[in-house]
């Protein structure tokens, strides 16, 4: 993109952003009627993470939906690549709704979104991440990658554990549009990384807390822990 546009595009984008959320959240509610619980634990203002397990593509448009402000969460670079007014629309829809591209096949690009958001952080927003990688597609919750502990680590900021249930039957993976079916979040106690991680080598702190902001999400979600990490299928 050239760095001239960036600025108008990321204008455009605040905007779009604020008027679908004025929109989208409410509609969302009044259809689907999800069950929020633990709002009171996300806090209004200053960088936060939103650790979540992942049941549907739809789970980064139901958290924002609920949440009390904005979250930014990472969506494939597919959604912001393609042409025509399809593309075009696509693209300003996920940037509206606060996502950023990640090429999810490329490992520099994945290393670079870590960089991206603490970026996020650094400016005091709330970043959404799904600890397991890839949504989950036999209903368990697999082992959290340790990123999300990086993340906590590096900038220093509380991580809001978040369960997610119900939304795999909202949009399976073979529907074709979005079924009318209860939805439940749940958002947990803030982690805050304590000091001790400090006292631990680097790897060990962050598959520690890694391993307990999964057990704080299990414990909202009741989910039957894989015992293992999720891989995304070959197709």
């Amino acid at each position: 993109m050239d760095s001239r546009n960036a600025p108008v595009t990321s204008r455009i984008a605040t905007v779009m952003y604020g008027v679908l959320h004025r929109v989208v959240p409410p509609v969302l509610r009044a259809v689907w009627r999800p069950t929020v619980e633990g709002l009171e634990h996300v806090p209004r203002t200053g960088p936060v993470i939103l650790a979540s397990n992942h049941l549907s593509f739809i789970d980064s448009v139901v958290i924002p939906a609920v949440a009390p402000r904005k979250v930014v969460f990472l969506a494939k670079s597919d959604y912001f690549t393609g042409t025509g007014i399809k593309g075009r629309i696509t693209k300003a829809w996920f940037e509206s709704l606060g996502m950023l591209p990640v090429d999810r096949d490329d490992t520099k690009s994945a290393l670079d979104s870590l960089g991206t958001a603490l970026e996020v952080l650094g400016r005091g927003e709330a970043f959404g991440i799904y600890p397991e990688g890839t949504r989950s597609r036999d209903g368990r919750l697999y082992r959290g990658r340790t990123g999300v502990a990086h993340l906590a680590l590096t900038a220093g900021v509380p991580v809001v554990p978040v369960g997610l249930l119900g939304t795999e039957r909202v949009l399976p993976v073979d529907a074709g549009r979005p079924r009318i079916t209860p939805v439940t979040v749940r958002f947990g106690t803030p982690i805050l990384p304590s000091e001790e991680y400090a006292a631990l080598p680097l790897g060990k702190a962050r598959r520690l807390l890694t391993d307990e902001i999964m057990a704080a999400i299990a414990a909202l979600t009741g989910q039957e822990l894989a015992g293992s990490y999720n891989e995304r299928p070959a197709d």
